[in-house]
């Protein structure tokens, strides 16, 4: 089997059906998302973000958090006009918090690099990741990128005529896609869909005033039960005058041998908080956001407010800041020579860490002081200086 039949077949869609591979051959995005599970309708970026970001709190918090722990953390850079590219702000939002949420949301974050007239890079230009697509060439490389806007597209190439980059293209590991990579959100969106409607079957109960409804039961004296319009009379003065939150313990007046039977709920009625508080959980693990630090009740995992902090920077912040920061040195390796970094030291959250690592290198005494000075960092800055 050839290398471009097997191409085409690792790109397959959902519906089995072949996607041609020819130059000019076009990554089907969908498909590193969709999965092909039985069931389970494909996800669709924009859907899930609106369900999920803009209409959940749960997610949209953790986005917020990662994002904004991301954008602000201390850089250190030698490098002044690097550090002044990454620092550029995107409207509001500093450029790293910018690729963080799109990394976290999408899996997929493109840079495009803006240059002046002698070729140096001036800015760096954040780019819709779902407004993008991977070109493939005919040895499955990328060899080019298409920006669709509507019903205009762009076609960025990877280099301009000098040799010098012009797009850079971060993303998440996926294991059954060569070209793009997978995003937080396509894991959290089946908790992110139970959570929205719990939430959803909650502000329907708070609307027929916070219980159940109950059943208007017809005496059994009166064999001949209710005509048409004295149903519909009754249902529409139930629906006007009794139901909502506005008309809660509101007093009814029966006749007719009319009875009201009160309805309560089951405890298995009861389990939709349950599965509620189980679904917020499952989406801040999805993006890798202790749920304490969302105020998720219930979660004992974290001793501390301060030790869940230090686990979120550990294992997730600390994680995508390298990410974001090594992708944007190797496409900006040609003009500068060393990349920015994290300054562990200017972490708040890691400052009981750092001062316990002080203490240990101060105590060997086995060690020289320029040892020391090296295994605390101190003597590449100085080098730098």
């Amino acid at each position: 089997m050839s290398f471009l039949t097997t191409l085409a077949s690792a790109f397959k869609g959902g519906g089995g059906a072949r996607v041609p591979v020819s130059r000019g051959f076009v990554s089907p995005w969908a498909a590193a998302f969709d999965g092909g599970l039985p069931g389970r309708r494909p996800f669709d970026y924009a859907r899930e973000v609106a369900e999920a970001y803009l209409a959940n709190p749960v997610a949209q918090r953790a986005v917020r958090i990662v994002a904004e722990g991301v954008g602000g953390a201390p850089i250190a850079c030698a490098d002044a006009r690097l550090a002044q590219l990454i620092a550029c702000s995107c409207g509001s939002q500093p450029l790293p918090e910018v690729l963080a949420a799109q990394l976290a949301l999408h899996g997929n974050a493109y840079v495009q690099i803006v240059k002046d007239g002698a070729g140096l890079p001036i800015e760096l230009y954040p780019l819709r990741p779902e407004r993008v697509q991977v070109v493939a060439g005919e040895d499955g490389w990328p060899a080019a990128y298409r920006y669709i806007l509507a019903d205009r597209t762009i076609a960025l190439p990877l280099e301009d005529e000098d040799g010098w980059p012009e797009v850079i293209h971060l993303k998440g590991f996926h294991p059954s896609d060569d070209h793009y990579g997978a995003g937080c959100l396509a894991a959290a969106a089946p908790a992110v869909a139970i959570h929205n409607a719990a939430s959803e079957w909650n502000r329907a109960l708070l609307a027929n005033a916070a219980r159940p409804s109950g059943a208007l039961v017809l005496g059994g004296g009166d064999a001949g039960g209710l005509t048409g319009e004295q149903f519909e009379r009754l249902k529409a003065e139930l629906h006007s005058a009794f139901q909502g939150h506005g008309n809660a313990g509101r007093p009814m007046l029966l006749e007719g041998g009319l009875d009201w039977k009160a309805m309560s709920l089951s405890p298995a009625d009861m389990d939709f908080a349950t599965l509620k508080a189980a679904a917020a959980r499952d989406i801040a693990l999805a993006f890798g956001v202790p749920p304490m630090l969302l105020g998720l009740p219930g979660d004992n995992t974290y001793a501390n407010y301060r030790e869940a902090n230090r686990a979120l920077w550990r294992l997730t912040l600390l994680p995508l800041a390298a990410k974001i920061l090594n992708g944007l040195h190797a496409g900006l390796a040609d003009w500068f020579a060393e990349g920015p970094t994290v300054d562990l030291d200017r972490v708040p959250a890691l400052a009981e860490d750092r001062e316990k690592l002080w203490a240990q290198v101060s105590g060997a005494s086995f060690l020289t002081d320029l040892e020391k000075r090296e295994l605390l960092g101190l003597a590449k800055m100085e080098n730098r200086q």
